[in-house]
Order: C-alpha cells, then structure tokens, then sequence
C-alpha cells in the first residue's frame, strides 16, 4: 500500500506515533522515527519495524531552527517525504485554580510551542518539498479535548483546536497542489501518557465515559491515521475524524 513512500512520523518514540509507525512499515513505507529526549525509546519503535531502510532523527521540534532542520535531515537521508504524520504532543495538568501564574505561563509556552507551533514548523519545513514532487499527504494527530475542552489543561485544549485549524486553512490552501491535510481527534487513549489517568482512581469512569467501556488502542488510530494518509482517501482533505468510542459526540 505505502511501497516506495517515505513517512515522517513526529514523536514516535511511543505509544500512537509508534503505532503509526509500524503499520506504514508493515505495508512497506520508510518511516523516518523522530523523537525529542526518548532516543531508547525511538531504538525500541525502529527494532519493531519491519522491512528496511527505517531510521531514528532527533529535534526539539519546537525550535523553528532545529524543526526545519529535522525536515532536512530526512530529505538528506532519503531524498523524499510522501507523508507526514504530526504527532508529536506534551501534556500537563495546570488547573487555573490550583497553579500560580509562573506555572501557568511555563504550561502555555511550553504546550503550544511543541504541540502547535512545532506541528507548523515541520509543516511548513515539508510543503515546499511537497509541492515540487506533485502531492503529499499530511496528517495531524489531534485531540477530543479540542472540541469538548481540558478543564485540567486548557493550553492542552487550545493547543490541539489551534492544529484542527491550523490543518482545516492548510486542507484550502494545499489542494491546488495535489497536498491533503487531515487530522484525528482520540479521546483517551491506552499509552504511557495516559496511564497516570488511566490505573488511578479515576481509570473506571474514564473508561465508562464510552459506551464501549475502555479507551482507544493505540493501533486503532494508527489505522485510522494510515487509511486517511492512503491512495484514494483526497476527498477527505479538510477532515477531522474523531476516534472516541462515542464519549463525546459534536455536531
């Protein structure tokens, strides 16, 4: 499905950006494994791909500087970036009522300059190269919270309806070259990033919050993220495809 394509995918290192990973390699795409600090972990996802030609990359893609040099080191690499997958996020709790006013601007900077901003930085580092090679297929992993809010984290919150918009006004302008931009939107997921969440006391009613009685897996929105980066998927440029198990329904 994905033979001959090039796929980088931001953050990796674990949990959904692995998952993604390792289904481009299982259908025969070469997946460039960013990450940030976790470099064992970004080891552990490339010994889990199959097939050859995979490699880790680092940067702070936060940097504007180091994030248009990841996009280069991959093109140094393979020479094309068919598709991209932003996935790299962070998240902390920061509840205004509970934090003083230097913690709550560290979590805002520090939330939007990785989960926002870098999703641009490497956008943009991408979409020249895109456009010269005739398409691309970006894909942006967003977040529930975008739509139904993050109470415990509202920069979390606004951080991923910045990338849901962000993709939405890039979907326009990149169509005339061939480019779709889509995102999906997971409610609680079964990562490392969750856990705290999900094996505390709260873990039940998390869980209950879908009619389904658990969270996503994190193949589940691989899946979905590799089918909308997939031949035949153009038309859904634009889209945001939430994958929640029904715990929040937006009209």
């Amino acid at each position: 499905m994905f033979s001959g394509k090039t796929v980088l995918v931001t953050g990796a290192s674990r949990g959904i950006g692995r998952a993604i990973s390792i289904q481009f390699a299982e259908r025969g795409a070469r997946v460039a494994v960013h990450f940030f600090q976790n470099r064992d972990g970004a080891k552990q996802t490339l010994n889990l791909l199959s097939g050859d030609g995979h490699f880790i990359v680092q940067a702070d893609i936060g940097n504007p500087e180091a994030a248009r040099g990841l996009v280069g080191s991959v093109l140094k690499e393979t020479g094309q970036i068919d598709i991209l997958v932003n996935n790299a996020g962070i998240y902390s709790d920061h509840t205004p009522s509970e934090v003083d006013f230097q913690e709550w601007c560290r979590s805002w900077d520090e939330i939007i300059r990785v989960n926002l901003l870098g999703a641009s930085y490497v956008t943009y580092g991408v979409i020249a190269h895109m456009i010269e090679r005739g398409g691309g297929k970006i894909v942006n992993v967003s977040s529930r919270g975008a739509f139904r809010g993050e109470p415990d984290a509202p920069a979390y919150g606004a951080s991923k309806a910045g990338l849901n918009a962000m993709g939405q006004s890039l979907a326009r302008a990149l169509a005339p070259y061939r480019i779709t931009v889509c995102s999906v939107a997971p409610g609680f997921v079964e990562t490392e990033m969750a856990a705290p969440y999900l094996e505390g006391p709260e873990g039940d009613s998390i869980r209950n919050q879908s009619p389904l009685g658990r969270v996503a897996r994190p193949e589940e929105v691989a899946r979905t993220v590799l089918f909308l980066a997939s031949e035949g998927s153009e038309f859904l440029t634009g889209a945001i495809v939430d994958i929640n198990g029904a715990s929040y329904l937006r009209t």
